[in-house]
């Protein structure tokens, strides 16, 4: 199951050449719920249950777009900030 994104935040996940989208992450985990929702500058917010702890919040936050974007988890790459709560994820088509 896809899920596609309305048009007004498809223009906030830019597609680069190769099918290579680019997109600002700001994590906040140990959330009481597991959700992702787009800022007013573009960028996304990701809540998720787990904790910052030995890359688990990391691994909740790859879960949680693969399974917005409907993607494999390894399309989706942590390209900069592994241990800072904003980070730069690539979406891999």
């Amino acid at each position: 199951m896809t899920h596609a994104l309305p048009p007004s935040l498809e223009t906030r996940a830019p597609v680069y050449p190769h099918g290579v989208r680019t997109l600002r992450i700001q994590v906040k985990p140990n959330s009481r719920t597991e959700e992702l929702t787009p800022q007013d500058d573009g960028s996304f917010t990701a809540r998720v249950k787990a904790p910052p702890v030995d890359g688990k919040a990391n691994a909740a936050v790859i879960n949680l777009l693969a399974k917005h974007f409907g993607v494999r988890k390894s399309q989706v790459v942590i390209k900069s900030g592994a241990s800072a709560r904003m980070k730069l994820v690539q979406i891999l088509d």
